[in-house]
């Protein structure tokens, strides 16, 4: 195996070891609040905190989902898979945006409905102190978790673990809007227990928009949309740096899980040797693997410079 490949090989180890020990992390705090808010949800009569806990398990699962697919993800390519498995880390962001999304509008549901009760003169159950305690320390640990995990994220470019971070964080928004609403409805007394559910209202519209934004991105991955114009515009102006290059056409971009496939032609002098015009295209190469990654696909289809429409030939 050459001395790259074995290195690529090892980055991708250490870089699922670190992923791994992140959502670890955020798994067993997801664990910890689950049974805290149940308990509390149930001790302290509050809806919300109910709602919030069954966030909780959502995230706990999501857990599961960037722990299979992050693995499967950062598998070599194989003759079945030239350009790898990391669409896998892409699909798991997709997974984890849908099961965000139906738990924006699960606890929208559950507010709505408790909202109109009360507008129709049921009376509400006041929520206990114990919710609140509850949600505060919520709001600490879920946005603890994000912070870690969101930098690992990005520091190994894995959308998934970014995903997952927006799952903490989206926890976080949700007992923030759980802890006003209780912390309201305790302050004001059992007539203004109905900001218990509004509470759930609002948050769950942070974690709707947080989902659809997630959901809509790995749809472009996963259908190979190009890369946004200024990182293609970036590729243009490191293959232009070549001496010799007269012009790049038919550029091609797309992301592949954390890494990203670039394809172009290149026009050169047909005066140029078969040897001269590949060290030209390999420094080319070179340069965006340098730029872009050491695991970049890059494909290079040389082309002679058209002189009066038709192609240079050597001399």
């Amino acid at each position: 195996m050459p001395a790259e490949t074995k290195k690529n090989h090892s980055a991708d180890a250490d870089r699922v070891k670190e992923v791994y020990k992140v959502t670890i992390a955020g798994s067993i705090i997801n664990v910890v609040l689950l049974v805290l808010k149940f308990a509390a949800g149930i001790l302290g009569h509050s809806a919300a905190m109910i709602a919030d806990a069954i966030h909780s398990l959502t995230d706990f699962a999501t857990d599961v989902v960037v722990l299979v697919f992050v693995k499967l993800g950062n598998k070599p390519m194989d003759k079945d898979h030239d350009y790898g498995h990391g669409k896998y880390e892409t699909l798991a962001t997709a997974i984890i945006g849908i099961s965000l999304f139906v738990v924006g509008v699960m606890i929208c549901y559950s507010g709505v409905t408790k909202t109109y009760r009360a507008i129709c003169g049921e009376t509400l159950q006041q929520p206990g102190v114990v919710a609140l305690i509850a949600a505060i320390v919520s709001v600490v640990m879920k946005e603890w978790a994000y912070q870690f995990t969101v930098k690992a994220g990005k520091k190994y470019h894995s959308e998934a673990v970014v995903a997952n971070a927006w799952h903490h964080r989206s926890d976080a928004l949700s007992s923030i809007g759980t802890m006003f609403g209780i912390g309201g409805a305790i302050i004001l007394g059992e007539k203004w227990a109905v900001l218990d559910p509004l509470a759930a209202i609002i948050v769950s519209a942070f974690i709707i928009k947080a989902a659809w934004g997630l959901v809509m991105q790995s749809v472009k991955e996963l259908t190979d949309a190009s890369l946004p114009e200024t990182e293609e515009d970036e590729i243009l102006k490191i293959a232009n740096e070549e001496q010799g290059v007269g012009e790049i056409h038919n550029l091609r971009t797309r992301r592949i899980g954390n890494k990203i496939a670039i394809e172009m032609h290149v026009r050169m002098p047909g005066s140029l040797s078969l040897y001269e015009a590949h060290e030209h295209a390999t420094r080319i190469e070179r340069r965006l693997k340098q730029h872009f990654g050491a695991d970049t696909h890059v494909g290079i289809h040389l082309e002679p410079i058209k002189v009066n429409g038709k192609y240079q030939k050597p001399e």
